[in-house]
């Protein structure tokens, strides 16, 4: 006798595709319908065979996967996932790539609470624990093996048919399509997750042991450097998710710079670009020499970066980190992890703001017998919960919202909440500096401060960061930089004040890090390139 709640297989996975085509992928179908535009006939056309190649493509690869003990929890598996990648698509607008999942890999305990939401549980329940348990529910009507392979084959037969008929009916119309809009495969799920994961797996795991070969062996200062009276610190600021056109130094209308403004011999750097649009490559790939064009995260992982030069040339290297970790990029210097500090003032909500990163820094130089060169890495702007990254007397710009759930917030209020994690990054580094100044009539002191990248703020409907490089915004890669150097640490290198300031406006990138802090800080390599060194025009051998 066959149960009322029994179903044969192929309908089950016709069921299945048009749940995944119809539900799981609105962000996909958002940005079809921005791409074709008014809805003519064509427009329509293109949707109407769309939909069906998707179907027909997810129906094909489904078949091959349904059967007995493995096809319904597979399929059930699928869509619980699918829930969890659809609610961060619809709601921060963000595209799945290789990237965005070692992100998701990469990202702490702390990160994870961010994005926690009730509305992120009952989009999970009704899309993903519901349909997973209707799904495990249904008993599936098999045939013998003989009928069943042949039904399995007719199936097959027919999904391909509609795939093929429809790619070469259409293909003028998707050979446009796809040519012209290469982000599409990046809204597709659950093909672009699957994708990406397997493309991280390839990149990370399958590539043999991490074995980190050496970089720059020929590091050594001058002989200047090597007798100078005064022991030089230097701070490097690593920012995150600072765009540029929220600095007031930059030309915004708020008053998100009032600090620095007064800073007297500070240079503003308005014309900065990263590396990536995540923290995740931009950090790699900023201290490395293989920049942005060439850039691989495996290789990156192989070999040492400007840091290990720097230790290697005599300087006492130090990170300290207030984020979620230095993507390995201190991992043979010396790391202080102050984002789980206890003080009453600075760490008051679970996590730390960034003024705890030059808590005892005074000691933390004043002990070394070497010169320093100390990284601070910030939680600067981090997003969605821009909210909890300034201290409440820091909030200035009015109302805020108070939720991760970014889409349910006035975009003035996610704005607001933004250009406030921007006023308190003028905090900490104006403060920075003040700290050096109080210390250059002892050491040579000087700053450089660049974020790792920038940030959507719902412009287009998108949030955060992330997105593919080739697709991403201006906003996300428009970064905030600048720099401070006292009087002896000029004088000490060389530079000239008037000059930097002439060439402020000059279009930089992270590309430029490796090599200018090696020339500024004196390191004599063969690794280094004089062509990409921003300081090398305005610095004059002493």
């Amino acid at each position: 006798m066959v149960s009322n709640r029994s179903i044969r297989p192929e309908r089950l996975t016709l069921l299945v595709s048009l749940a995944l085509v119809l539900f799981y992928n609105l962000p996909f179908w958002r940005e079809m319908l921005r791409i074709v535009g008014p809805l003519d006939g064509h427009g329509i056309k293109l949707l109407l065979e769309s939909f069906l190649l998707v179907t027909a493509f997810y129906n094909l690869v489904l078949s091959l996967f349904n059967w007995p003990y493995i096809g319904k929890p597979l399929m059930a598996l699928l869509l619980l996932i699918t829930s969890f990648i659809t609610y961060f698509m619809n709601q921060y607008g963000v595209m799945i790539d290789v990237h965005m999942v070692q992100n998701a890999v990469q990202t702490d305990n702390k990160e994870v609470r961010d994005l926690l939401t009730g509305k992120m549980a009952l989009f999970v329940v009704v899309l993903g624990i519901l349909p997973a348990w209707w799904l495990c529910r249904r008993q599936i009507q098999w045939r013998s093996p003989l009928r069943e392979s042949g039904a399995r084959l007719l199936t097959l037969l027919i999904s391909a048919a509609v795939l093929l008929g429809i790619a070469f009916a259409a293909y003028q119309d998707f050979a446009s399509l796809f040519r012209n809009n290469r982000q599409l495969r990046h809204y597709l799920t659950p093909f672009n997750y699957i994708q990406a994961t397997n493309g991280y797996i390839q990149d990370h795991y399958n590539s043999g042991p991490i074995v980190v070969s050496p970089l720059g062996e020929d590091a050594k200062r001058d002989a200047s450097w090597q007798q100078h009276k005064r022991k030089t610190v230097f701070v490097l600021v690593v920012g995150e998710t600072a765009r540029a056109d929220h600095f007031s130094l930059n030309g915004y209308p708020r008053n998100t710079n009032p600090k620095l403004a007064a800073q007297s011999g500070l240079i503003n750097l308005p014309n900065v670009h990263s590396c990536g649009t995540e923290t995740a490559v931009s950090v790699p790939c900023m201290f490395s020499d293989i920049g942005r064009a060439n850039y691989d995260g495996d290789k990156a992982a192989r070999q040492q970066n400007v840091l290990d030069v720097l230790q290697r040339a005599g300087y006492k290297v130090i990170w300290r980190d207030n984020q979620s970790g230095c993507k390995d990029v201190c991992n043979r210097v010396t790391l202080e992890d102050v984002s789980n500090s206890k003080d009453d003032k600075l760490c008051t909500t679970g996590e730390c703001w960034d003024e705890i990163l030059l808590k005892n820094a005074q000691q933390l130089i004043d002990q070394s017998d070497r010169d320093v060169v100390l990284v601070l890495h910030q939680m600067g702007s981090h997003g969605p919960a821009y909210y909890k990254r300034y201290p409440p007397a820091q909030e200035q710009f009015k109302p805020v919202c108070q939720t991760s759930e970014l889409s349910r917030c006035p975009r003035e209020q996610i704005v607001n909440g933004f250009d406030n994690t921007i006023l308190y990054t003028d905090t900490v580094l104006s403060g920075i500096i003040d700290f050096l100044r109080a210390n250059q009539q002892r050491y040579n002191t000087g700053m450089l401060y660049m974020s790792d990248h920038g940030e959507s703020l719902g412009e287009n409907g998108m949030y955060l960061h992330g997105t593919p490089y080739l697709f991403a915004p201006e906003a996300q890669k428009h970064i905030g930089a600048m720099m401070w150097f006292s009087d002896s640490f000029q004088q000490e290198v060389g530079l000239n004040q008037r000059c930097l300031e002439g060439r402020k406006a000059e279009p930089y990138s992270h590309d430029n890090l490796f090599h200018s802090l090696l020339g500024l800080l004196g390191v004599h390599t063969s690794v280094y390139n004089k062509q990409l060194d921003m300081f090398a025009p305005c610095r004059q051998p002493g």
